[in-house]
């Protein structure tokens, strides 16, 4: 499979509207963090659509039926902050999912990521891991965390970002061509300041109101 094959762009008309308010400048902290939960949901269809099933006996009113359930262990591993917004609608689709924090932060001087939180286990890894970041810049972030979790001996590796910048994908995909990426929008380019254009600002202090003014 080409690294191409890898980068998912889910162009559906819903992910698309709510993608537009979003980037709005007036969407309110309260409207933004309910986009992202609605965004999240819609991206996580397409990203857990090859998770593996098992066959299981399910008695309806009626009668005995076969039905099927998930069949591996899932880990959500949201990047600090901003990735924390996109938690809970992928657990209210995958309760029985683990969350693994990592806290990664991007040096606003060298724009190179530096971690300063990770709680991850050295032995037993989930099958899959969901990489949760609502913007893919850099790439750095995602690299780390990809590193992080290659360390864990994870197999299979997703990320799902609301969008994301060409620089990322690419460093992305070349660090790592097994990863799977899946993404609202792929946007123009960085700016000098490493930010997504036309993006949506800083989704951590849109979502959490820590704008400073």
């Amino acid at each position: 499979m080409s690294i191409s094959d890898r980068i998912h762009v889910v162009d559906h008309p819903l992910v698309q509207h709510h993608l537009a308010r979003l980037r709005d400048v007036s969407t309110t902290p309260v409207e933004f963090r309910a986009i992202v939960r609605r965004l999240a949901m819609l991206l996580a269809g397409p990203a857990t659509a090859g998770l593996a099933t098992k066959d299981l006996t399910v008695t309806t009113p009626l009668k005995q039926t076969v039905g099927r359930q998930l069949s591996q262990r899932i880990g959500l591993v949201p990047i600090l902050r901003a990735g924390l917004g996109l938690v809970d609608p992928l657990l209210d689709l995958i309760p029985t999912a683990e969350v693994w924090h990592l806290g990664i932060y991007r040096d606003e001087a060298t724009a190179e990521p530096v971690e300063y939180y990770q709680k991850l286990p050295k032995s037993n890894p989930v099958d899959v891991a969901i990489v949760l970041d609502p913007m893919l810049a850099t790439g750095g972030s995602a690299v780390a965390a990809i590193e992080v979790l290659r360390r864990w001996s994870v197999p299979h590796i997703k990320v799902i970002s609301l969008i994301s910048a060409p620089e990322g994908l690419a460093l992305v995909t070349k660090h790592d061509p097994e990863v799977e990426i899946f993404v609202g929008s792929i946007d123009e380019c960085l700016n000098d300041r490493k930010f997504i254009v036309p993006g949506l600002g800083d989704a951590g202090d849109r979502q959490f109101n820590t704008i400073c003014q």
